[in-house]
């Protein structure tokens, strides 16, 4: 295993920082000053658009889908740098369309859409002129198992009707979501990985409500958002289903692995953000006549987040070379070991640097509270710690029964 950045990589990475800090910090530093001056947080950020048009003129655009007629043609191994690099602003991934849940969804269409979807939904995604929203949990069954799916898809001559409510539909509330990918139980008599079917659903489709957005620990997440929406009798044409009924779980094995390695990476840019505001705050202050970062145990806390971020960082790299050797079915505990470690080691860090913050790292001064809430979530979203522990469990067990 080789880790060393391709030469493609390193230039790109080197375009991609400077980009970062030339027009992605600015803008975050603009959208929090009109937030600060009661704008209103559901409009897109001031600029945001222009800073898309000059990262798609540069060619940092779509960069994590590896189809090089879709996208950079970058292997997972050789975009892990560049998402990590994104991972230090919460609006970067947007900036460069590589966005979740649009990464995803936009996998699913390339590699599993019609024609028709491709050139109705994929291009304007691929454009970045429009936004997307994934739904899968739902509020009122334990989704950590998704065969618990109650919500319907159900296929009658050239019509699919939907019913049932999701929930934590990331992106709902921006303003140019359009489209939704909705999973539903089509045949609960199938085999139990073949009852599901994923489905195209333009958002203003008769039926389709969203009933509240979801706030993260106090925070609605602007301008993207978390929602519950509620499906009602739904109608759309029968093409509308990806790749036919019944065929859901396969999709979704296809479109978590690589979308997991992506989560991964931007946590790992979120914690060098995190432990650099930390190292920085504690050579900054005093206290008691000494450097915060020389008080208590501060020594072990920089040293031990550096530690676990490298290690992380290992980890992840090793898995985006896997699959890419050997595809989703020769990663599956690797995918699942970075899943728990990562988010955990995120929170963990995100935790020590508020604590070295004060007060201050409650607030929106600085953008530690949002990292919190964001490492949080993420040890829940595609997939909780329990569930990847032990799929990483079975497949250590599998060895020795083998």
């Amino acid at each position: 295993m080789d880790f060393s950045y391709t030469s493609r990589t390193s230039q790109m990475l080197d375009r991609l920082r400077h980009f970062m800090a030339d027009q992605v910090a600015p803008l975050e530093t603009r959208w929090q000053r009109t937030l600060d001056h009661g704008g209103n947080p559901w409009d897109l950020p001031p600029g945001l658009e222009e800073a898309k048009q000059a990262a798609r003129s540069q060619g940092l655009w779509n960069l994590f889908l590896p189809d090089r007629h879709f996208g950079a043609g970058l292997s997972n191994l050789e975009y892990a740098p560049l998402a990590e690099a994104m991972g230090h602003s919460h609006l970067a991934p947007e900036v460069f369309n590589c966005n979740a849940p649009d990464t995803g969804n936009m996998e699913v269409l390339v590699h599993y859409g019609s024609t028709s979807q491709k050139e109705t939904w994929l291009e304007p995604l691929l454009a970045g002129s429009i936004r997307s929203g994934f739904c899968m949990t739902e509020p009122d069954v334990a989704s950590s198992d998704a065969t618990n799916m109650q919500a319907t898809v159900r296929v009658e001559d050239e019509t699919v009707i939907i019913d049932g409510t999701k929930w934590w539909t990331t992106g709902i509330g921006h303003p140019n979501c359009k489209v939704l990918i909705f999973m539903g139980l089509t045949d609960p008599e199938a085999p139990r990985h073949q009852r599901h079917s994923m489905v195209l659903v333009p958002i203003d489709t008769p039926g389709v409500r969203i009933v509240r957005k979801l706030t993260v620990f106090g925070d609605y997440d602007p301008p993207y958002g978390h929602g519950e929406v509620e499906f009602d009798n739904v109608r759309v044409p029968a093409d509308h289903v990806i790749a036919g009924p019944g065929r859901g779980f396969e999709i979704a094995q296809g479109r978590l692995g690589p979308g997991r390695v992506h989560h991964c990476m931007r946590a790992i840019g979120a914690a060098e953000r995190a432990l650099e505001l930390m190292v920085r705050r504690g050579l900054d202050r005093e206290a008691f006549g000494r450097p915060l970062a020389k008080l208590g145990g501060n020594v072990d806390r920089v040293a031990e987040a550096r530690m676990a971020i490298d290690q992380a960082r290992l980890m992840v790299l090793r898995t985006a070379w896997l699959l890419d050797e050997k595809g989703i079915e020769g990663a599956l505990s690797e995918v699942s070991q970075i899943k728990a470690i990562v988010p955990a080691m995120l929170q963990k860090i995100v935790d020590d640097a508020i604590q070295i913050h004060g007060g201050a790292g409650l607030c929106e001064d600085f953008p530690l509270a949002r990292l919190f809430g964001y490492a949080r979530s993420l040890r829940l979203a595609d997939g909780p710690d329990e569930v990847h522990r032990a799929q990483v469990a079975r497949h250590e067990l599998k060895k020795y029964r083998d």
